[in-house]
């Protein structure tokens, strides 16, 4: 099937561990919590990015088939009251966390990646955005970003959460580049209802053969 002709879902958590406890945070993170969602049917991509620009300092995305796959069996199973007792453990010790499952709206059925490789992603998040406020946000980013060179992909996101709805945008980009000033004009009254711009790069705990082995 073509990506771009169905609703693809995505998961989305951020998070930052104190400095005392970070060693313990990436253990966990990159050897169970990663790789069970990874690994969990209906997850599409999983990648996990560390904040060069903003707070908190990471954050996890998980391209999903459709955003019924999190109402699922399958991750019924490791999500929820099948948390681990590590997972207890760690959600309850980090700060700045933030989780949505939500889907796309733009363009549709985008994956991560799919335009090619990147070396920067700006998070754009906006809360409490009213009914029909989401085609606005979208028209926006897109006077902001396309066009440029720089520029890989947008994807616009809509999360419904306990306080109302969130509009989530990821812009994937070759190279750094920051909007100019007054940029955020083209947004007209959804400025009223950003809340977060991060830029985040792609997370790795070490690139195979980093070093040369031992003969």
């Amino acid at each position: 099937m073509n990506a771009t002709a169905r609703q693809t879902g995505l998961m989305l958590a951020t998070m930052e561990p104190a400095a005392s406890f970070e060693e313990e945070f990436q253990q966990w993170y990159d050897t169970e919590h990663f790789p069970e969602r990874r690994d969990t049917p209906g997850f599409l991509t999983a990648t996990r990015m560390v904040c060069l620009s903003g707070w908190p300092r990471y954050i996890a995305l998980y391209d999903l088939e459709s955003l019924e796959v999190l109402d699922g069996p399958d991750y019924a199973k490791i999500a929820g009251r099948n948390y681990t007792r590590w997972t207890h453990r760690i959600v309850g010790k980090v700060w700045g966390q933030y989780r949505a499952g939500a889907r796309q709206i733009y363009p549709g059925g985008a994956l991560l990646g799919q335009a090619g490789s990147f070396s920067r992603l700006a998070l754009w998040r906006f809360c409490q955005v009213p009914e029909g406020m989401a085609e606005t946000v979208t028209d926006g980013l897109r006077a902001i970003y396309e066009g440029q060179p720089e520029t890989a992909q947008i994807r616009v996101f809509e999360a419904h959460q306990h306080d109302g709805t969130d509009v989530i945008a990821l812009i994937e980009l070759h190279a750094p580049w920051e909007p100019p000033p007054g940029a955020v004009a083209a947004l007209k009254e959804a400025r009223r209802h950003l809340d977060c711009v991060n830029v985040y790069m792609p997370y790795e705990r070490r690139r195979e053969s980093s070093f040369p082995r031992p003969a």
